[in-house]
C-alpha cells in the first residue's frame, strides 16, 4: 500500500480562506465562525442529497474534505459524494467486515507494508518496503484485485480502529500517521515496472482519505531517485509535497528523533525485534482490549452527542445564526495544516 496521502489538487475560489496565522485552522476546536457556519451548512446539504449520517459521519471527518478544498461547499460536496458512491461500489463497509487476507505472510515476503507502534506525537506509524516490489511475483500469490482490496481494508482500520485509540491515549484528536518509505533497491527502471501500481494506490488515497498525512520519511533514496521525484511529485498537491522528508544517509539519526527506538524496526535502525518480524506483527496500542473497550463506549457517547449538536446546528443556520463549535483537543501536526494519510 503506497502511503501517499493527500488531499488533492487544490482550486481558489471564492469561498476559498484567507491564510491564518492560526496553523490548526480549519481543525475541530479551531473554526472561525465563517468556517463553523459552511460546516453546518456543510451537513444540512450532503443531508438533503441522502449522503449525510451524523450517526457515521462525525465533524471531524466532514472537515477532512472541507479543508481538502479550501472550504469551498461545492467543490468538497462533489469530492465527499464521489467518495461515498466509490465505497458503495467498491464494497468498503463489506470489506472491513470479511477481508480475509489469508495470503499476506506471503505478500509480506515480497512487499513488507505495516503499522507498527507510533511516533513520539503519538501518531501510528506506517512503514513501507516499496524497494521489495516485484509485481510479477506478488500476482503469482495474490492478484491485482485483492492487492487494492488489502490496501484499502487497511485503510480503514487505520481510521476505525488505530486512530481513536491512538487519540485516547494522547488525550487530544491523532487525524494523521507517520510514514517510512524505504527505497532501498528502487532505481529506474524498477520504479517504471511499478509505477501504475503506486499511482492506482495514490489516487484511492488522494480522492477518498484526505487529510491523512503527518509526517512523511522517504530514506535509502538512490541516484535516480530525483528523476523519478520530479514525476511523482506530478501526482501530489504543493502542500503535500512540502510534508514529505527525503532523507540522506544519516536517515537514522534523523527517523530516531520522531520515532521512539522501540517503536523502528532494526533495519531502520531502531531497537524492536518483533518475535514473528515487525512487518507480521501489527504491533501497537489499538489491540489493547481494555483501550480498544474504553474508546468503542467514549464513541458511543459522543455519537449521542452529535445528533443533539446537529439538531441544534440545522436550525441555526435556517436563522442564519450559527455560533462557534466548543473547543475540544487539538490536533498534533507537523508546523503546518494538514493536507494528507498514510497506507
Amino acid at each position: 500500500m503506497v502511503s501517499l496521502h493527500s488531499s488533492g489538487r487544490s482550486t481558489h475560489s471564492a469561498q476559498n480562506q484567507a491564510p491564518s496565522r492560526d496553523l490548526l485552522s480549519g481543525h475541530p476546536g479551531h473554526l472561525s465562525v465563517e468556517q463553523q457556519h459552511i460546516l453546518d451548512k456543510f451537513k444540512k446539504e450532503l443531508a438533503e442529497a441522502g449522503y449525510y449520517d451524523p450517526a457515521k459521519n462525525d465533524d471531524p471527518e466532514l472537515l477532512r474534505f472541507l479543508r481538502a478544498r479550501k472550504f469551498d461547499i461545492p467543490k468538497a460536496k462533489t469530492m465527499w459524494i464521489d467518495t461515498q458512491n466509490w465505497r458503495k461500489s467498491f464494497k468498503v463497509d463489506e470489506l472491513y467486515d470479511t477481508f480475509e487476507y489469508k495470503e499476506k505472510a506471503e505478500v509480506d515476503k515480497l512487499y513488507p507494508r505495516f503499522y507498527h507502534k507510533t511516533d513520539k506525537d503519538g501518531r501510528p506509524l506506517y512503514i513501507e518496503q516499496l524497494g521489495k516490489l516485484d509485481l510479477k511475483k506478488l500476482y503469482e500469490v495474490t492478484t491485482p484485485e485483492r492487492q487494492m482490496q488489502s490496501l484499502v481494508v487497511e485503510y480503514e482500520k487505520f481510521q476505525r480502529d488505530r486512530l481513536p485509540v491512538c487519540s485516547a491515549l494522547a488525550g487530544q484528536l491523532i487525524e494523521t500517521s507517520c510514514t517510512i518509505m524505504d527505497l532501498k533497491g528502487v532505481g529506474m527502471s524498477s520504479f517504471w515496472s511499478v509505477k501504475n501500481y503506486v499511482q492506482e494506490a495514490s489516487t484511492i488515497s488522494q480522492n477518498n482519505y484526505p487529510e491523512r498525512m503527518g509526517k512523511f520519511y522517504i530514506v535509502n533514496a538512490s541516484w535516480a531517485f530525483s528523476a523519478v521525484w520530479n514525476l511523482v511529485k506530478g501526482w501530489l498537491d504543493e502542500a503535500t509535497v512540502a510534508k514529505i522528508h527525503i532523507l540522506s544517509s544519516d536517515y537514522k539519526k534523523s527517523l530516531l528523533e520522531q520515532v521512539p527506538a522501540e517503536s523502528l524496526p532494526t533495519f531502520l535502525g531502531g531497537t524492536c525485534q518483533c518475535p514473528q518480524g515487525c512487518s507480521m506483527s501489527d504491533a501497537g496500542p489499538w489491540n489493547d482490549p481494555a483501550i480498544v473497550e474504553k474508546v468503542k463506549k467514549e464513541k458511543e457517547q459522543g455519537d449521542a452527542q452529535q445528533l443533539v449538536s446537529d439538531e441544534s446546528a440545522s436550525q441555526q443556520v435556517e436563522n442564519g445564526s450559527a455560533s462557534l463549535a466548543p473547543p475540544v483537543a487539538k490536533p498534533i501536526e507537523d508546523g503546518t495544516t494538514t493536507t494528507a494519510v498514510s497506507t
